[in-house]
């Protein structure tokens, strides 16, 4: 068995737009960590801050492309695009790992349970007190009928073989709230691809996404998820969609019992 068998190339895409205030821990988490193939690439939509002062001061970064783009989704995919990497995962400008072991726990469930997918839990954060605790996504063990409940894996945690986005695509980059989600719903309950589930908390995200930024925001990340299940040519049960944003107050709930 030869290297690119024992540690195929992992492509970590990041998207960044004027990200100085948080893309270091971004970068740092990805400088350090002890697997030993790793392809950062970030695509940047044209900063104006000096995003990309920071982003040239760390060494491990091989692929910088900074050019205007159609919003995070595109972006996704261009980045998607540039990868050589057999195993691709996407790590936001203000999420970052938790400790130097991710990567290698990651491609290690994928060889163990010869998996195309692999997903963990995700810890939200203060945006400024990134040591402070507002929340905890246990994504719990992979059962693609959960989607009918509302379920999806933490996207910052989600990993995939480079072959399913050339089998099924990329994302559906006219939605502005729900692209991750279409695409977790089509590989996973549409074409099931195997997945496997690592039980540890890999990422931390900032709070304050745009799709919970406000009611309206959230109203329209809801029918975009109805229109994930109608573009799938699926249907959903009643409840859903509604039950989607609801699961997340078990996130809270989880927290306080851990503080218990």
């Amino acid at each position: 068995m030869n290297d690119q068998d024992d540690f195929p190339l992992v492509s970590i895409i990041t998207v960044s737009y004027n990200s100085s205030k948080t893309i270091r821990d971004t970068l740092q988490s990805l400088a350090i960590q002890d697997y030993p193939n790793i392809e950062h690439i970030i695509v940047d939509g044209s900063s104006t801050d000096n995003t990309l002062d920071i982003i040239r001061s760390f060494p491990h970064v091989k692929q910088v492309y900074s050019e205007n783009d159609n919003g995070i989704f595109d972006a996704m995919n261009k980045g998607i695009r540039y990868a050589n990497g057999k195993i691709i995962g996407i790590l936001n400008s203000d999420d970052f790992y938790i400790s130097e072991t991710v990567i290698s726990k990651i491609v290690n469930q994928l060889k163990v349970k010869k998996a195309d997918a692999v997903y963990a839990d995700l810890i939200y954060v203060h945006p400024i007190h990134v040591d402070k605790i507002l929340r905890t996504w246990i994504a719990g063990p992979y059962d693609v009928k959960r989607f009918l409940n509302g379920w999806m894996p933490p996207h910052p945690t989600f990993f995939v073989r480079k072959e399913v986005y050339d089998k099924f695509g990329g994302f559906q980059s006219h939605l502005r709230f729900a692209a991750d989600y279409e695409l977790m719903l089509r590989f996973l309950y549409k074409y099931k691809i195997k997945a496997t589930y690592l039980p540890q908390c890999i990422v931390k995200m900032r709070s304050g996404g745009h799709s919970n930024s406000s009611y309206k925001n959230r109203l329209k990340a809801n029918l975009e998820d109805r229109e994930s299940w109608r573009m799938n040519d699926m249907k959903p049960r009643f409840y859903t969609t509604w039950l989607k944003p609801l699961r997340k107050l078990t996130q809270f709930i989880y927290e306080n019992k851990s503080k218990a």
